[in-house]
């Protein structure tokens, strides 16, 4: 069985060299351990008050057994979802490698200079290509608040988000797909600090869990500017979602990939079993899914 991308995320050490001049300082010394032991209350996954100890660990790896309902999906009213953000907000989402594909100009190809990036429905290549990423339809919904500023929207910031398609491959890189430049776009979040994606479900291949990558700029302008990142950060999703999704017709690499690698084996998310970026997610494969994290930064 071919093993996809087996450099794939190797951690800080493998993005050091070209994201030194685009980080935070903190953020690179300190990671999200420190901000994690700061916390008094964890976002995306339910409210209330929480630590990355063993019992949260142990939550969280709970909650992704199952597809909650309680999502805020972009069917959802922005003031109630960003009255839960703030009831659930204190903890700045944990810093994460980049990976080796990010298409932002730090490893390779740029396509945040590229007309076109910046739109809602990122399932089919843009520019000189129209191919589209097939899959199960899947929604995400990020809220972006301000941890320095009472944790206010952060409304006008920019998020840049990417993940592979239902194979496992990433547009820009992978052999046959260095021309296309699927399931990759850029967003500005309105007044609540809220920003939606029409997407397809990923893939899982071998050493990853099923995730979605994005980066947060100040602001629209700034997305192509060294040293305007206020965080890079993945999104995990649901075992329940992903069992579901991955038993449908062209999902057969991820079928079989996805029972080896575990959200607390994940050499990401297993830290803290993905506490702070476990999506909420809701849905079903005829319907497709809608994935709603708080982003605190």
């Amino acid at each position: 069985m071919t093993t996809p991308h087996p450099d794939h995320d190797r951690g800080l050490e493998f993005d050091l060299s070209t994201l030194l001049s685009r980080r935070r300082s903190l953020g690179l010394l300190f990671g999200a351990g420190t901000a994690a032991a700061l916390a008094a209350c964890t976002p995306g996954t339910g409210g209330g008050s929480a630590s990355p100890s063993s019992t949260a660990t142990a939550s969280a790896t709970a909650t992704a057994t199952e597809t909650t309902t309680a999502a805020a999906s972009p069917s959802a009213s922005a003031t109630s979802t960003v009255t839960r953000a703030f009831a659930e907000c204190g903890v700045e989402i944990p810093e994460e490698t980049l990976g080796p594909y990010p298409g932002d100009g730090s490893n390779g190809p740029n396509v945040l200079e590229a007309s076109g990036v910046v739109r809602r429905d990122i399932r089919s290549s843009f520019g000189t290509s129209t191919t589209k990423a097939e899959g199960v339809p899947l929604t995400v919904t990020l809220t972006l608040l301000d941890n320095a500023n009472g944790c206010a929207p952060l409304a006008g910031a920019a998020v840049y988000a990417w993940h592979c398609d239902q194979n496992g491959k990433y547009s820009l890189y992978d052999s046959g797909l260095e021309n296309e430049n699927y399931l990759r776009g850029v967003q500005e979040a309105d007044a609540n600090g809220q920003l939606t994606f029409s997407t397809i479900y990923p893939g899982a291949y071998n050493g990853r869990w099923p995730h979605i990558h994005f980066e947060v700029f100040e602001s629209m302008s700034n997305t192509t500017a060294a040293g305007q990142v206020l965080t890079v950060s993945q999104i995990a999703l649901t075992e329940k979602a992903c069992k579901e999704v991955y038993a449908t017709a062209g999902y057969e690499s991820s079928a079989k990939n996805f029972p080896n690698t575990t959200l607390t084996s994940d050499n990401v998310f297993g830290d803290d079993g993905g506490i702070y970026q476990l999506a909420t997610m809701s849905g079903s494969v005829a319907g497709g899914y809608t994935a709603a994290l708080n982003v605190t930064v």
